[in-house]
C-alpha cells in the first residue's frame, strides 16, 4: 500500500491513521499535502465529535521523509506547517495516540492536537538541529506553551530522544499507559469527550488556545444553546445529558 493518510469515522470518533510503515510512518509530501483536506471535511462532518490521530502498528510516525527534504527543505518544511496548522485549528477536541517513536514532523503534529496520550515505550524528539534546519517558529512557540522554555531548548538544541514518563513529566504527554493498554484507553476518553457538551469544547478550546476577541459570541451561544439547563436537568435527574449545540 502506498503511504498515506487513512480515516474511519465510527460512534462519533474520527480516527485518522498515517501509515507508512515502511518508513516507520514518515510522512511524505503527498501525506502533508493530504491533511489540511481532509480535516476539513472532518471538521463538516456532523457525525464527528471528535478526532484521534495514530500511526500504523507500533509507531506513531517518525517525522517527515528525509527524502522529500533532499529534493526541497523550504517546500517540505512548509507544508508541514500547514498541515500542523489545520489539525491546530480542528474545531472539535483532538487526541495523539502514539506507539513507538514520535519524532520530527510526527511531535510537530502530536504537539498541535489538544491531548497526548502515550504508550510505555514511546520515545519523543525535536531534531532540526541534526539536520541544520530552523523550527518553524509558529512549532517553537507551540512547544513551548506545552513544555515550558528550558524543556523546549533541550529538546530542540540537543535532537536527544526523551522517553514517555520523562515526556509525562514535562507536560508532552498528558497519559502514560502500560504498554498494551492505548488501545483500550483511546476509545474509552474519546466516548467520554463524544458523551459532553460540545459548546463547552468549543468554548474551552478556543479560550485555551489564546483567542480573546469571541467572549461575546460563546456567550451568546451558551445563552442559546439549552445546554446549560439540560446538562442542570440531567444532573438533577441522575441521567445522562442530551446536549443539542453542534459546531
Amino acid at each position: 500500500m502506498e503511504p498515506q493518510l487513512l480515516h474511519t469515522v465510527a460512534d462519533g470518533v474520527a480516527t485518522v491513521v498515517i501509515h507508512h510503515p515502511a518508513k516507520r510512518n514518515a510522512m511524505t509530501a503527498g501525506m502533508w499535502r493530504a491533511l489540511p483536506p481532509l480535516l476539513d471535511r472532518l471538521a463538516a462532518d456532523t457525525a464527528v465529535r471528535a478526532l484521534v490521530l495514530t500511526g500504523e502498528g507500533g509507531t506513531f510516525c517518525a517525522g517527515a521523509d528525509i527524502s522529500t527534504l533532499r529534493e526541497s527543505p523550504g517546500e517540505a518544511q512548509g507544508l508541514a506547517v500547514l498541515a500542523e496548522e489545520a489539525l491546530a485549528a480542528f474545531p472539535k477536541p483532538t487526541l495523539a495516540a502514539i506507539r513507538g517513536h514520535c519524532v520530527g514532523g510526527g511531535a510537530q503534529l502530536a504537539a498541535a492536537c489538544d491531548l497526548r496520550f502515550a504508550e510505555e515505550g514511546a520515545l519523543f524528539g525535536i531534531t532540526p538541529a541534526k539536520l541544520g534546519i530552523v523550527y518553524p517558529a509558529s512549532s517553537t512557540r507551540r512547544l513551548v506553551a506545552l513544555v515550558r522554555p528550558g524543556t523546549a531548548k533541550y529538546l530542540l538544541f540537543s535532537s536527544e530522544l526523551i522517553d514517555a514518563e520523562r515526556a509525562l513529566r514535562t507536560g508532552l504527554v498528558d497519559e502514560v499507559l502500560p504498554a498494551g493498554e492505548l488501545g483500550k484507553r483511546v476509545p474509552e476518553f474519546a466516548r467520554v469527550l463524544v458523551s459532553r457538551s460540545r459548546l463547552t469544547q468549543a468554548a474551552a478550546k478556543e479560550f485555551a488556545n489564546g483567542r480573546t476577541d469571541r467572549d461575546a459570541y460563546w456567550a451568546e451561544q451558551a445563552r442559546g444553546s439549552g445546554d446549560t439547563a439540560e446538562g442542570v436537568a440531567a444532573f438533577l435527574e441522575r441521567r445522562q445529558p442530551r446536549f443539542t449545540w453542534s459546531v
